[in-house]
């Protein structure tokens, strides 16, 4: 879902007036303020960050200083992403491995950008949905 929404051709933004498709504004940037959203994914206002959890997507954050530049990603890599089993935390850090496409990996640190327990039940679910699924198909307790 969330690639089709990104790829659709149709997409509109108002941020980033008349364009069509995945744009849109970078606040961030005097000289380029419509880019492409890959171009503007780093960082996340906290109702995306949450939309996305609601998606079942994992948010991780870079620690300061870091970003997939200085990081040497290209966005070609498989992620495999060590700490996130079996711990009840919402916010903590972990290590993500990308391996490229010839096989080299590098390690770093991510946090994880769950923030609420709320956010964490939504997410072990696979999403809102799920949860919400789960929620109803539950037995009904008998007094």
């Amino acid at each position: 879902m969330i690639r089709g929404t990104f790829a659709n051709i149709r997409l509109r933004n108002h941020l980033a007036p008349d364009t069509e498709g995945g744009f849109t504004r970078d606040f961030t940037r005097a000289d380029t303020p419509v880019t492409t959203i890959y171009e503007t994914a780093e960082s996340y206002e906290r109702i995306h960050r949450s939309n996305l959890i609601g998606m079942g997507v994992l948010p991780l954050q870079f620690p300061d200083g870091q970003n997939a530049e200085t990081l040497g990603l290209s966005g070609e890599e498989t992620f495999t992403i060590n700490g996130l089993a079996d711990t009840e935390a919402t916010a903590h850090e972990l290590r993500v491995a990308a391996t490229d496409p010839q096989g080299q990996t590098r390690t770093f640190a991510a946090i994880v950008r769950i923030d609420t327990p709320a956010e964490a039940g939504y997410y072990r679910h696979g999403g809102i949905l799920p949860y919400v699924l789960r929620q109803l198909l539950e037995p009904v307790g008998v007094n």
